[in-house]
């Protein structure tokens, strides 16, 4: 063999080892994602399980301690600052229903990398609230996620809904 065909053999060879080492890089990076997904969407489950029951502690439990949280929702204020405000942002929601509100997820979408995440989807309240009427909300929900101490937590919620920009009035009505 050639000194130019023995460097162009090592050079093959040095490009199929690189290749193989990033397809078997990419496998883990892909499985990984695949698992913080499925582990992300176990957490958005479980929140929901617990908001249907109306269970405030176990709906905590999903969310990041202390300061660590901040929150956009639907109602005012601005924003929620700590774990707390946002408890009592969700006490008083849970408050104005009699009974259970089912919660509905669509187009979800799970993004992760790393230790950091974020979901958006659709998602639809029903329920019966205590003056008899009923509730039929679909909103757009977007959290940001942090896997602290090995296991996924919300950090970050924004809730909102669309505006009709004429009447200055949300646009509950809207269906998916």
């Amino acid at each position: 063999m050639t000194n130019q065909s023995s460097l162009m053999a090592l050079l093959a060879l040095v490009l199929m080892i690189g290749g193989a080492a990033s397809v078997q890089k990419n496998g883990h990076a892909e499985a990984a994602s695949a698992k913080n997904e499925a582990e992300i969407k176990a957490l958005y489950d479980r929140w929901a399980r617990a908001f249907e029951a109306g269970d405030i502690d176990g709906i905590m439990s999903v969310y990041a301690p202390g300061d660590a949280v901040v929150a956009y929702d639907v109602v005012p204020p601005l924003q929620y600052k700590g774990k707390d405000a946002y408890r009592k942002d969700y006490q008083e929601f849970l408050n104005q229903y009699d009974g259970p509100v089912h919660v509905e997820y669509r187009d979800m979408r799970i993004v992760s990398s790393g230790d950091v995440g974020f979901i958006h989807a659709l998602e639809r309240f029903t329920g019966k609230l205590k003056n008899g009427q009923s509730s039929d909300s679909w909103l757009r929900a977007t959290s940001g996620v942090q896997k602290i101490g090995g296991q996924w937590l919300i950090v970050h919620d924004h809730v909102s809904v669309p505006v009709d920009i004429e009447t200055g009035k949300a646009a509950l009505h809207l269906k998916p």
